[in-house]
């Protein structure tokens, strides 16, 4: 009787290994069909834009020049700079977005650019009707006597968290300076319906060395006014 003859599998080479594998995903993936790797299309809506500007006595305030011999602007003028830069920026992301200017003085006559240090705003508007994203660029001075900043500031957080269907954003500077305003304002060229939550926003990047050092001091988690 003839012996059974049994053979030894040769072993592969890793690129052969590699390359079955490779082969076997392809497969897996060709199998599964593609809609487990594409993303449904979505437009984004079209922005209707309001402005509104605080023209109170206080936005006539100059703001810091940051060139020796330069001319100082009052915080409404920087304001208007900052608006032409973000509509010309808008347009250029989508044409469609649509804006409107509305002022703030003694009385409404209706993103808030607030520049009031010692008025909190106040507001009446339904808990349940979300019809819009609100965003605020406050410009305030130092705390003082006769002002409240931090009293202030928390009042605007608290109308845009009332009123805001998707994440709206609330910076606030006392420095003084335009680029900080700008910064700011470039800052709210995205999108509502693609934001993050504004704990979670790490832009714009600083451009200084980040140093080695940790600190551990645990954060606040009351967020308070700039006093410079």
């Amino acid at each position: 009787m003839e012996e059974a003859k049994h053979k030894i599998p040769q072993k592969k080479k890793p690129e052969e290994n590699i390359e079955r594998q490779r082969e076997k995903e392809m497969s897996d993936v060709e199998g599964q069909g593609s809609s487990g790797y594409t993303l449904q299309p979505s437009r984004l809506a079209n922005e209707d834009i309001l402005f509104c500007v605080d023209v109170d006595s206080e936005s006539l305030v100059d703001m810091k020049v940051s060139v020796a011999g330069g001319r100082p602007y009052s915080r409404l003028d920087s304001i208007k700079q900052a608006i032409l830069l973000f509509i010309n920026a808008k347009l250029t992301i989508n044409p469609d977005h649509r804006f409107a200017f509305a002022g703030l003085g003694k009385s409404a006559f209706w993103i808030l650019l607030y520049c009031r240090s010692s008025i909190p705003p106040q507001h009446q508007w339904p808990a349940t009707q979300k019809l819009f994203t609100l965003d605020v660029v406050y410009l305030h001075d130092k705390p003082g006597p006769d002002n409240c900043p931090q009293k202030v500031y928390d009042a605007l957080v608290e109308a845009l968290e009332h009123v805001s269907e998707y994440e709206g954003y609330i910076f606030e500077s006392g420095q003084g300076l335009t680029r900080v305003l700008f910064r700011h304002i470039c800052t709210l060229l995205c999108h509502p319906q693609q934001r993050c939550v504004q704990d979670d926003l790490d832009i714009p990047k600083s451009l200084t060395k980040k140093s080695v050092t940790v600190d551990l001091a645990p954060a606040d988690e009351n967020a308070a006014v700039s006093n410079q």
